[in-house]
């Protein structure tokens, strides 16, 4: 197998910068959907869209075996949900968003007029009881957006059902990790374009029909998956999501197991994972002294890996996560040396896959 020793140069690294700033939230993600599109171009034979956004890059379209590798496109977010006589918001939820970190953040409401700013707001310190102070809730969040009433709102182009999303913009700290809001599941978004780019670079030949799917939807239950999967009917997948480091504070590892930052990508272990292609992946990593870590998980990945495992008959899947803190906050972060293992990983286990591969667990 070949080495893949550099991964991300500065071509890629621009396009994660911008794929990662752009807003795609569940439901909205075509913009940046057209980013990762352009993006893989020159490496794709075909393309396949869905009607509500999914977008798969196809390599060998038309070959008998169909193996897909697979990321979600889309982020947490709000909706407005009530605008008050006195212009201000309340909102519900696109996703899990977190209602303990909004107060004091800054947003941005998506209109026909274009983006609307406005703030998290929260009362002041001094005014709030000490010792029953409330807590941040969905109820009680609300959005400013400097109106006067809620005809001033609704001048803005602001209305119920409008989307909000955070701006907030990805950086590098320390030169090694890699933070931003978004990176739950655009990273791997990231990882499979990256894949494709190296598999056609090193001009590397698959005897099989690749499809790099990104869907759409994961984060309001699976949906875009659940969706493609119908249309491709792969033979095998791998899909790539985050998971948690559980080595921060308040994280019980004995709940969640352990998982650090830096330790490279993480193999799951749970009833939708199919254990040949998960041997595969652990195999290849030996082979190509590839760090990983595994997960094990109780009933479902809750991932995409569900989708793909339990539609079309069953369809041999496996998973391998990114490990990441803070998820679902606007500071998620992420090390790039695992971010290059598992590009490395999923390249190396594509050149794996042979002609006449067994999946059944009967041969």
């Amino acid at each position: 197998m070949k080495k893949f020793k550099k991964i991300i140069g500065r071509k890629s690294f621009a396009f994660l910068q911008k794929y990662i700033n752009n807003a795609a939230p569940t439901g909205y993600e075509y913009n940046g959907q057209k980013l990762w599109m352009d993006y893989l171009r020159p490496y794709a034979d075909d393309f396949i869209t869905d009607a509500y956004g999914t977008a798969v890059a196809v390599v060998n379209p038309g070959a008998d075996f169909k193996v897909v590798i697979e990321a979600h496109a889309d982020e947490i977010s709000w909706y407005v949900n009530y605008i008050t006589d006195d212009g201000l918001i309340y909102v519900i939820r696109n996703g899990g968003s977190d209602h303990m970190i909004a107060p004091s953040k800054k947003v941005h409401i998506h209109t026909d007029k274009g983006v609307v700013e406005g703030i998290f707001g929260w009362p002041a310190i001094h005014t709030r009881l000490h010792g029953k102070e409330e807590c941040p809730k969905v109820e009680n969040i609300f959005v400013d957006v400097g109106a006067k009433d809620k005809a001033e709102v609704e001048k803005l182009g602001v209305h119920v059902g409008s989307v909000i999303t955070y701006p907030d913009e990805f950086f590098v700290l320390n030169k090694n990790r890699y933070v931003g809001r978004a990176l739950d599941n655009r990273m791997g978004g990231f990882m499979i374009a990256e894949t494709l780019r190296i598999i056609r670079e090193n001009n590397i030949k698959l005897p099989f029909g690749l499809y790099v799917v990104n869907s759409v939807q994961e984060e309001i239950g699976l949906r875009g998956a659940q969706m493609i999967t119908e249309t491709i009917k792969p033979d095998m997948a791998i899909v790539t999501d985050v998971c948690h480091d559980t080595t921060t504070p308040m994280i019980n590892k004995k709940k969640e197991g352990e998982i650090r930052l830096g330790n490279g990508p993480v193999i799951s272990y749970a009833p939708a994972v199919h254990h040949k292609v998960r041997d595969l992946i652990i195999d290849t990593a030996r082979a190509n002294n590839i760090p990983f870590q595994r997960l094990a998980s109780s009933r479902s990945t809750g991932t995409d890996t569900d989708a793909f495992a339990y539609s079309n008959g069953g369809v041999p899947s496996a998973l391998i996560s990114l490990p990441l803190r803070y998820m679902h906050t606007t500071v998620e972060t992420v090390h790039k040396d695992d971010v290059e293992n598992l590009i490395r990983l999923m390249a190396a286990t594509l050149e794996n896959i042979k002609p006449g591969i067994s999946l059944s667990y009967f041969d």
